[in-house]
């Protein structure tokens, strides 16, 4: 016959095992689970930092030049065009400023190709390629 303390023993050791199974598989599920989360949102943060890369890249690249910039009509700006064209008037930057509207650094821009005019100066740079030597010098006295 066997003895019944070492059957008790044997019998609370196994519903203890069982219990203990139990309560570990739920958190193997559930650990399982924010494991798979984590990979999920990595992936996505991957995604995300190649796509904000990217956008990064696009931005830094020059925009192709926008035809909003320029009058419909035919006219064309060209930095080494101003620049031959204040030097064929005899003025300075300063001077082709005060003709124009602007500031002398914004013909100095202007011509070394830096930036370029707005639209609405446009139209000043093409009357100064009509103007004459001697009516630059008068519109500037006045």
């Amino acid at each position: 016959m066997p003895n019944i303390a070492s059957v008790l023993k044997e019998e609370i050791a196994r519903v203890s095992r069982k219990e203990a199974r139990a309560e570990t598989q739920q958190l193997k599920k559930s650990s399982a689970h924010f494991r798979s989360d984590i990979a999920a949102l990595k992936r996505r943060i991957a995604a995300l930092e190649q796509l904000v890369g990217r956008l990064g890249k696009a931005a830094g690249k020059k925009p192709a030049k926008a035809s909003t910039d320029e009058p419909a009509g035919s006219f064309r700006f060209s930095a080494s065009g101003l620049l031959a064209q204040r030097k064929r008037l005899g003025l300075s930057a300063a001077e082709a400023g005060r003709l124009l509207g602007v500031s002398d650094q914004s013909v100095y821009k202007w011509e070394n190709g830096k930036t370029r005019p707005r639209a609405s100066q446009f139209a000043a740079i093409a009357e100064l390629r009509s103007l004459s030597k001697k009516q630059a010098a008068v519109r500037l006295t006045a």
